[in-house]
């Protein structure tokens, strides 16, 4: 847990581009439920956010 955060703190790529992928699977999975209708409205811009997170995090440098 303290790597992770640590890898927060110093922007390494590997917790950075988790974060990015739970929010592009969190966008995805807000677009295909069937039952809040607020999820589904924010489902783009949730899953936007999280692919252009994932590109720029990208080139953030490997962690140690």
């Amino acid at each position: 847990m303290m790597r992770f955060l640590k890898g927060l703190f110093t922007f390494r790529r590997g917790p950075w581009e988790m974060i990015a992928t739970i929010l592009i699977a969190a966008g995805v999975f807000m677009l295909m439920q069937p039952f809040v209708m607020w999820a589904y409205t924010y489902s783009f811009i949730v899953t936007l956010c999280g692919t252009v997170m994932f590109i720029i995090v990208s080139h953030f440098p490997e962690q140690d």
